[in-house]
């Protein structure tokens, strides 16, 4: 079957390499406005979208993440860590950070809801993002409130998931399909 839709969803990948080219407003506006028109549970709209251009604030996070994550023995964390330079933002010109009501039981599905769809809308723009949810580690640490605080969650808010977005300067390839993951019961 041949759809615009699904090609999209085929060509979709997750950039760990982003030009320093900032978005524009109408992007920005683009992608919130596939946020806000995510389905969610009951229509609860369990979220709130902060738009980080600031790279001193990504830095900051990322550092507490390395904190957080240096604490850990080295097999319970990602490999991407033995690499000195490794930024957790992936240097992208912006991230959006999802924060959810985190006693709504379905917060952590809507926010991935709502992530998916900035991230098939920046593909459809011609833009490149990765999905996030190494970030949870910096509102885990000793300044997860001052990082609440900055990123505007409301009050009693916190990290649900965030996506990198920015203009891509990698390429890659197509992820393994494992179809052993489908069954059917007719």
């Amino acid at each position: 079957m041949t759809n615009q839709t699904l090609e999209l969803i085929s060509s979709r990948r997750s950039h760990r390499a982003y030009e320093p080219t900032p978005l524009t407003q109408d992007q920005i506006d683009a992608l919130l406005k596939a946020a806000v028109e995510s389905p969610s549970a009951v229509n609860r709209q369990p979220w709130h979208f902060t738009v980080v251009r600031n790279q001193e604030l990504l830095n900051e996070l990322n550092k507490a993440v390395w904190e957080r994550m240096m604490e850990r023995n080295p097999d319970a964390r990602s490999p991407r860590f033995a690499d000195k330079d490794f930024h957790v933002f992936y240097h992208a010109p912006c991230v959006i950070f999802i924060s959810g009501l985190p006693d709504f039981h379905y917060t952590p599905i809507d926010g991935g809801i709502a992530v998916e769809n900035i991230a098939l809308a920046a593909e459809s723009m011609g833009l490149g993002s990765v999905i996030l949810g190494m970030p949870r580690e910096a509102f885990l640490g000793g300044k997860a409130e001052e990082f609440r605080k900055a990123l505007h969650f409301p009050e009693g808010w916190d990290f649900v998931i965030a996506i990198a977005v920015g203009t891509p300067a990698d390429t890659k390839p197509a992820h393994e399909v494992k179809p052993d993951r489908i069954s059917f019961v007719d």
